[in-house]
């Protein structure tokens, strides 16, 4: 074989070695900082860049990508304990010509955490629009989507301040009175009763406690290693205390049924989508929208938990832009009436 194409093969076989063996040493020793990368990669990939802006002394941290058009501009709203990450794989399937914002809740990730918040769904919305308004998103009226807390969040939103907003998407929202307890509305109860706030299912702290949440979010069984368990755990915990806080806030009777309470101010057009086997979040609230907004379309999803971003993303795309396509077009045709 001729000794140049050997030195290359050595060279290529050296030069391969060392995001392999960082690879592998991430996966074993810091699994936390490969979920990271992936985030990272994820939002380079498809376009998104990280922006911080201040209200007063509060900080929001977000990602958008494109700018506002003639369609109205997305907003959207991730559930409990998550991060403006969790719409990756949704975005990963809508079009490069929308304008679309992910923002961090009040206290999540990037975006301020302090002690004197008030993290109620009240406070949620009030700090939300503090955020619209520091980018000025609400010059034109704006779609808005949320998923489980988000969902709340973007519902009472709607409800708060109804010109800033065109049309609503709420996934699997919270902030509904479901009369239909399920096993995990039981479990809390009994923890309640206890006292028990560190046994939370939703705020895991081994990763047992994370393969056992990920089965009650998600209808379809994902095979999760164990050393991404681990990852997904270690970078929870240091959170774990705020989402506790943060917990307790959003289940109290303050905002518990905010949703609920205010979804007949709610005008906009409003698309519902919600997992037909959610163990979280009984699929009968959905029907509880229907009947309490006078503009409201359910789509029900089969085989399908409380985490429709995670299990459905290329549906729920599909279902949020054939959404958007029919208000555009019947604002178009309201014109030239």
């Amino acid at each position: 074989m001729d000794p140049h194409l050997v030195s290359m093969f050595v060279i290529a076989g050296g030069t391969l070695a060392i995001p392999i063996l960082a690879f592998v040493a991430s996966f074993f020793l810091w699994p936390s900082v490969l979920i990271r990368i992936y985030y990272w990669y994820w939002r380079r990939t498809l376009g998104l860049k990280v922006r911080y802006v201040n209200y007063e002394d509060y900080q929001f941290c977000y990602t958008y990508r494109g700018r506002p058009g003639t369609k109205p501009s997305l907003l959207m709203l991730h559930g409990f304990s998550a991060h403006k990450d969790m719409w990756l794989s949704v975005i990963k399937f809508l079009p490069k010509n929308l304008h679309l914002i992910c923002v961090d809740m009040p206290g999540h990730e990037g975006t301020t955490r302090s002690s004197l918040d008030d993290l109620s769904i009240d406070g949620q919305v009030k700090r939300i629009h503090q955020f619209v308004e520091s980018i000025k998103l609400n010059r034109k009226p704006f779609h808005l989507v949320g998923t489980s807390m988000g969902g709340h969040v973007a519902g009472v939103y709607a409800a708060y301040y109804p010109s800033d907003v065109c049309s609503l998407t709420l996934v699997c929202p919270a902030g509904l009175h479901i009369t239909t307890e399920n096993a995990f509305v039981q479990q809390l109860k009994v923890l309640q009763e206890m006292s028990a706030v560190e046994k939370i299912p939703l705020i895991p702290s081994t990763p047992e406690e994370m393969a056992n949440m990920l089965k009650l979010c998600s209808y379809v069984r994902f095979k999760v290693p164990h050393q991404l368990l681990q990852g997904l755990v270690d970078v929870r915990i240091p959170h774990n205390d705020f989402y506790r806080k943060l917990f307790l806030e959003i289940v109290n009777e303050k905002s518990r049924y905010l949703l609920q309470e205010n979804m007949e101010k709610i005008q906009v057009p409003t698309q519902v989508i919600w997992g037909k086997q959610d163990q979280v979040l009984d699929v009968s609230g959905a029907d509880l929208l229907a009947k309490g907004i006078s503009n409201c379309q359910v789509e029900l999803l089969e085989n399908c938990g409380h985490s429709v971003v995670m299990e459905r993303p290329r549906k729920a795309a599909k279902l949020i832009v054939e959404f958007l396509s029919s208000m555009h077009n019947a604002a178009s045709n309201k014109k030239q009436d």
